[in-house]
């Protein structure tokens, strides 16, 4: 049966349109994976330039994925400057001295600012010397510049309960100091003389950053903490502000465009919310409780209690 000439010139036709509205289904999918990829991928195929923000909250510890996420940074053309949140009354001193090293190494590639929120006291304020200015609020903490090893003596209560301590060593310094042996002089000389060690570097950065005499900076470091108003006047920090002052700092002094956008560059993280609560809470007075029962390294941290 053959069809009619008007009949066929319809089918001839909505043919045409079902491959017009099938190829406009395939760009609009292919824009919208651009998209995606654009918004949520680290390897977008389409970038703007921006300004990365980078946030170290907590406790600071030894972290290699933070470390990774800064040398990604400086490597990456888009990001035209650097915000670094600091949230943190520091921690181990082998972290905090990272983090400074690495953001010296970032600020060669691009300008870097370090923006302190509540705190960034001890290996916290550590950190912040590695960026190109520093700026706090009024009420922030910072400071605490110095250098602890924690332990504790059990020796006495070990007693009163009936246990006896036995500890074969190959010399009397190993594995001191030890809770279940009494704390010797010559053990504490020992001790003074490692903490002395990192607490003179600590130190010697803060006089080199800040542009400081070496004796002020000693006397600005016997440990205490200072507000945002008070590091001004000591010269430990650059300017009262919070991110709108970075923004403008950088715009009239490195000339990155204020009108950039600001995103946030986290480190990569497998874990579960199980273990991310469980990391929260490490990060609070319990985790500061259980790292004083160890000595498992030197650490710069305010303990605010």
């Amino acid at each position: 049966m053959s069809l009619h000439a008007d009949t066929l010139i319809q089918i001839i036709r909505l043919k045409h349109q079902v491959s017009k509205w099938r190829i406009l289904a395939i760009i609009v999918t292919i824009l919208a994976c651009l998209v995606f990829f654009q918004k949520f991928s680290k390897y977008a195929p389409i970038q703007s330039d921006y300004i990365a923000r980078i946030k170290i909250e907590g406790v600071i510890d030894d972290n290699p994925a933070l470390s990774k996420l800064m040398l990604e940074t400086a490597k990456d053309k888009h990001a035209k400057a650097v915000l670094v949140w600091l949230d943190t009354p520091g921690g181990g001193a082998v972290g905090g001295q990272q983090i400074y090293l690495d953001l010296m190494k970032l600020s060669k590639t691009k300008p870097v600012v370090a923006v302190v929120r509540t705190m960034a006291a001890s290996a916290g304020y550590m950190a912040a010397l590695g960026a190109d200015r520093i700026i706090a609020r009024e009420g922030s903490i910072t400071g605490s510049i110095g250098v602890i090893m924690e332990s504790f003596e059990a020796t006495e209560l070990a007693q009163k309960i009936g246990i006896k301590p036995i500890l074969v060593k190959s010399s009397p310094l190993k594995a001191a100091p030890n809770p279940m042996e009494k704390y010797t002089p010559e053990q504490d000389a020992v001790m003074q003389a490692v903490i002395k060690d990192f607490y003179n570097w600590f130190v010697d950065i803060v006089a080199e950053r800040r542009k400081l005499p070496r004796d002020v900076a000693e006397k600005l470091s016997d440990g205490r903490i200072y507000t945002g108003r008070q590091a001004l006047a000591a010269k430990l920090i650059d300017q009262l502000g919070g991110e709108d002052e970075a923004i403008d700092w950088l715009s009239k002094n490195k000339k990155v465009p204020a009108s950039l956008e600001i995103k946030d560059v986290k480190v990569e993280s497998d874990s579960n919310g199980f273990l991310e609560k469980f990391t929260q809470m490490a990060n609070g007075k319990i985790a500061s409780f259980l790292m004083s029962q160890r000595l498992d390294g030197l650490k710069a941290m305010w303990q605010a209690n």
